[in-house]
């Protein structure tokens, strides 16, 4: 038996950095998606191999369907299978919509969701054949009820729940499951500038969550433990509703 692949965009660091390490402790082979910072992803790779694991970094931009299409084609052609998809890449560009840029509303939104497209649709031609594969991808609580000054962020995240839900019902039979996770506030770069303490205040938990809380949940429903779950959304988030 081959050792199974994980692709995981985003991978360089925060959710992606853990949830690459996670999956390389459950067996995997990852490849760790970069856009333009390859020393993070380099790292990924090094911290993952020092736990025992092994993949590879690949630069590539998941919104550029030419890019992301050649090197999932290259990828697809050594790995013998596919079995895990991690479509965790997202930007913010935060602002009130009314004084939002075509361009910040623009990259947000291709970045997860056409992102979400130019990879799953190629990664299911070959899980399908297959006939068994998992794919995650990271929303966020405000793909769930909205948040201020994040109009576009929360469309792509929304827009990601919904595509989601309608491919799992389109792979069901087919032995291909596609769930969603969606944290609240974790520790990573994007909240470097957020009011973290006036935050708190609003999760019940009354703390900011870790990386590796969501990677777990991912790591879960990846793998067979989880092979009746799918079309879900699971948050990941302290309580917050």
């Amino acid at each position: 038996m081959p050792q199974p692949t994980a692709i995981v965009t985003g991978g360089g660091r925060g959710i992606g950095r853990a949830v690459s390490v996670e999956l390389a402790g459950a067996g995997y082979y990852v490849v760790v998606n970069y856009k333009s910072n390859a020393s993070s992803a380099e790292e990924t790779v090094e911290l993952l191999k020092a736990n025992g694991g092994d993949g590879e970094c690949v630069g590539f931009d998941v919104s550029n369907s030419d890019e992301s299409g050649k090197a999932l084609e290259e990828i697809l052609s050594r790995r013998k299978t596919v079995d895990v998809l991690v479509n965790n890449a997202g930007i913010t560009a935060d602002g009130l919509f009314v004084m939002m840029s075509e361009n910040d509303w623009d990259t947000v939104v291709n970045t997860s969701l056409k992102g979400f497209y130019n990879m799953t649709k190629p990664v299911l031609k070959k899980m399908i054949p297959q006939k068994r594969g998992s794919v995650v991808s990271i929303a966020s609580v405000a793909g769930l009820t909205g948040n201020r000054g994040q109009a576009n962020y929360a469309a792509a995240k929304a827009g990601l729940i919904g595509a989601s839900r309608s491919v799992a019902s389109e792979t069901a039979r087919l032995g291909v499951r596609v769930n969603v996770v969606a944290p609240g506030l974790i520790e990573t770069d994007m909240i470097r500038n957020a009011p973290v303490e006036n935050i708190k205040s609003l999760i019940p938990m009354a703390r900011i969550g870790k990386p590796a809380e969501v990677a777990r949940v991912v790591r879960f429903l990846c793998s067979e433990d989880a092979s009746y779950i799918t079309g879900q959304v699971i948050s990941v988030n302290g309580g917050m509703f």
